[in-house]
């Protein structure tokens, strides 16, 4: 085989792998999710000690955001899993890691390897990904999506065929 067929081969490669994004996004979106939906469930059904301790983080109005940041993850997470409204729920899981990031884990961070070791900017990476690649079609946003674009293109046809008819008269 020559380098032009290996070369035009692997850029087909590429293009099917490429087809095939949305299993890295379902894959993501079933793991975080999942552990977002679980850790958010424990957090609700332990309010008061999670309360306690965003107050010893020095967290202001404790109880309110405890109960925010726990409620965020369980619907959050829950829609994660499903993929309705991605690119929406994205912004306060986002915003739910910085704020732990900011307020709790970088206290403890002295470097570079420190904060590499950190879980939470990986949720929140996963998340700004999300946001930008969206659901991917084996979700309820794909689902939507597929349904509109079915929509649109019936209503362009009809009206396709009726201004033709227009035009014969």
């Amino acid at each position: 085989m020559n380098q032009k067929r290996l070369i035009v081969a692997g850029f087909e490669l590429f293009d099917r792998l490429s087809a095939a994004s949305w299993i890295p996004a379902l894959l993501t979106r079933l793991f975080v999710g999942y552990f977002f939906m679980e850790t958010g469930w424990a957090k609700i059904h332990n309010l008061d000690t999670f309360a306690m301790r965003f107050a010893q983080w020095g967290i202001s109005y404790p109880a309110f955001n405890a109960a925010l940041s726990a409620y965020v993850e369980f619907f959050g997470g829950a829609l994660t899993i499903i993929g309705l409204g991605m690119r929406f729920v994205s912004i306060p899981m986002i915003i739910n890691m910085i704020v732990a990031i900011l307020t709790v884990k970088l206290k403890n961070v002295a470097g570079l390897y420190d904060f590499a070791e950190l879980d939470e900017p990986l949720y929140a990476l996963s998340f700004v990904w999300l946001f930008f690649a969206g659901a991917g079609w084996m979700s309820v946003d794909g689902l939507v999506r597929q349904a509109f674009s079915a929509a649109i293109q019936r209503d362009k046809s009809v009206l396709d065929s009726g201004t033709a008819a227009a035009q014969i008269h």
